[in-house]
């Protein structure tokens, strides 16, 4: 018996030793990576580090100084303040908020509500505050307010070209850029975080010293916009004038160069201040409408097809047709604005009266697969590529009907939708010898090493040939010269343009309204193009054509960058 509890006791001993074995080899041999990474993180903080976004500029080509250009800042980070209450450190709310509210801009209602939180550590009372506002709040010695410094995208330019740059919102806590520049080269401009491995002591307090840098974070890159701040701010001027004057909602200006597909001005109306972009109520502000907004152009859209018959030479520029003002097409009557009927024509002419009878004949000289490949050569139904956030591709689904009525009013720009990138894009390939340019806005990038990778103008394609292009350029000469479009003229120099006015779809009666869309295309000196202007105001009041409501404003801007650019004239 004695025997039997003394082989009971060892065997108990050992199953216990056993156990204690088997935990001491699990804790030390198959968990000891586990709990040496849990020793460790109570002894290490591994810290991200963000790096500075990239800034934007503008490349000043005219300036005093010694320089061949200089950087204008149009996006650049800038330290304000975060003014923030700790509420039950606050004895005299009443005076408090009637200090600050001034200051800060908040309302008194607001700031009291806030401070009489008393059990909130951290009141945030308004962010984004200057320096000047800072240190007019410290002279009041408040006790219980606080400041913290953060760093803040700024737009120095306020509005300027604020389609094009865009602003940097939030994605949950994360500053990310949104729309124009910002948007499109967001991963670029952002960088990449580094990381850092740093000491806690037995409180779990850093220790500065001893940090390990893991990752070396990568600095956001600077871009060089292909835009000159001048002209950008010239014709920005002009389009708000146009837009007052017509009483208009919106419009549109852009400035190209024909030979490179950069981009000298974008401009849009309404705008708004990226500094503010909260405060925007309709989130639609922010689409860039040159790049975004697709409508039927109207006839504008008549040199294209001009293109398209000459090239396939099914016409020439002094081809005649009898216009009896109007055109009967698979059974419907199709006429002429104002139901003008001019007698026998060329096609000179029909574009110099915008004569939407004429459209129709050339295109029916052509075959329809042929028409139709043309306005897929000069891009229309695709995305130009432009380097924004946001761009349509328009609709050219008529194309794919074959109906003849379709393609009779596509002719002179109806059942066809755009985009204004498009248009210029187009016009410019006229101008460059029938080659079509992909257009872009950033000319250069800077890394922070130093670095620069410069922006090569790219050639889509070639559109139409060579002798097409001269043909079709010297019709649009006569347009200016002799036609419609005599406003846009500029003494001592040809320029070459068209006119568009087009009625507005009513998508929910069918049919058009009462509302049109003027539109001017011009390219200049014709026999040299270097650049090209595309001006579109919507629903103008007052005035029936854009012969009359914007061809001046065309001359305006062409007569500036004639002069800015310093471009002898040719005649």
């Amino acid at each position: 018996m004695k025997n039997w509890r003394f082989y009971t006791f060892v065997f108990f001993i050992g199953l216990i030793f056993l156990v204690v074995i088997f935990r001491l080899f699990t804790l030390q041999i198959l968990k000891h990576s586990f709990y040496k990474t849990l020793a460790a993180n109570q002894h290490q903080s591994f810290q991200t580090i963000y790096p500075s976004r990239g800034e934007i500029f503008m490349k000043d080509e005219h300036t005093n100084s010694d320089s061949p250009f200089l950087l204008f800042p149009v996006a650049i980070n800038k330290d304000f303040w975060t003014v923030y209450a700790v509420p039950k450190e606050i004895e005299n709310k009443e005076e408090t908020v009637e200090k600050l509210s001034p200051l800060l801009g908040v309302e008194e209602e607001t700031l009291k509500e806030r401070i009489e939180k008393t059990d909130d550590p951290y009141e945030p009372l308004k962010n984004k505050v200057d320096e000047d506002t800072v240190n007019g709040i410290k002279e009041f010695n408040l006790e219980g307010i606080h400041f913290e410094s953060e760093n803040w995208r700024y737009f120095p330019a306020s509005e300027l070209a604020c389609h094009v740059i865009g602003f940097v919102g939030f994605d949950g806590d994360k500053k990310v850029g949104r729309y124009g520049i910002e948007g499109y080269y967001q991963e670029e401009l952002a960088g990449k975080p580094g990381f850092v491995e740093a000491k806690k002591d037995s409180l779990g307090q850093l220790i500065s010293v001893g940090d390990r840098i893991l990752a070396q974070p990568e600095e956001g890159v600077d871009l060089v916009l292909t835009i000159d701040p001048n002209v950008q701010f010239f014709v920005e001027g002009k389009l708000k004038e146009t837009i007052e004057r017509l009483e208009a909602p919106s419009g549109t200006i852009i400035v190209m160069e024909v030979k490179t597909g950069a981009i000298k001005a974008m401009a849009s109306w309404p705008t708004f201040n990226p500094n503010k972009y909260n405060e925007v109520k309709n989130i639609n502000l922010f689409l860039n409408p040159a790049i975004y907004e697709a409508y039927e152009p109207g006839s504008i859209f008549k040199p294209i097809t001009m293109a398209a018959a000459l090239d396939k030479e099914v016409i020439e520029p002094n081809t005649t047709y009898e216009d009896k003002g109007f055109t009967e097409v698979a059974g419907r009557i199709i006429k002429n604005a104002l139901d003008r009927a001019e007698g026998i024509q060329t096609m000179t002419q029909v574009l110099e009266k915008s004569l939407n009878s004429g459209a129709i004949f050339a295109e029916q000289r052509m075959e329809k697969d042929d028409f139709k490949k043309y306005i897929q050569r000069f891009g229309f139904g695709q995305k130009t590529g432009i380097d924004l956030s946001g761009e349509e591709k328009g609709n050219v689904s008529n194309l794919d009907t074959k109906g003849d009525v379709e393609y009779a009013t596509i002719s002179f720009g109806q059942g066809i939708a755009v985009t204004s990138i498009q248009l210029i894009a187009a016009f410019s390939a006229i101008a460059n010898d029938g080659i079509l340019m992909k257009p872009y806005v950033v000319e250069k990038i800077i890394y922070k090493n130093g670095e620069e990778e410069i922006t090569k103008p790219k050639e889509i394609r070639r559109v139409i040939s060579s002798e097409t292009a001269s043909r079709l350029s010297a019709m649009m000469v006569s347009v200016v010269k002799n036609g419609y479009s005599k406003k846009a003229a500029v003494p001592g120099y040809l320029i070459a343009g068209k006119t568009g006015t087009a009625q507005i779809p009513d998508f929910e009666k069918g049919g058009y309204t009462e509302e049109t869309i003027h539109t001017f295309g011009e390219f200049f000196p014709a026999l040299n193009p270097q650049f090209s202007v595309l001006i579109k105001v919507d629903k103008p009041k007052g005035i029936n054509f854009a012969s009359e409501s914007i061809a001046p404003l065309a001359r305006q801007i062409a007569e500036y960058i004639l002069n800015y650019y310093e471009i002898p004239p040719t005649q």
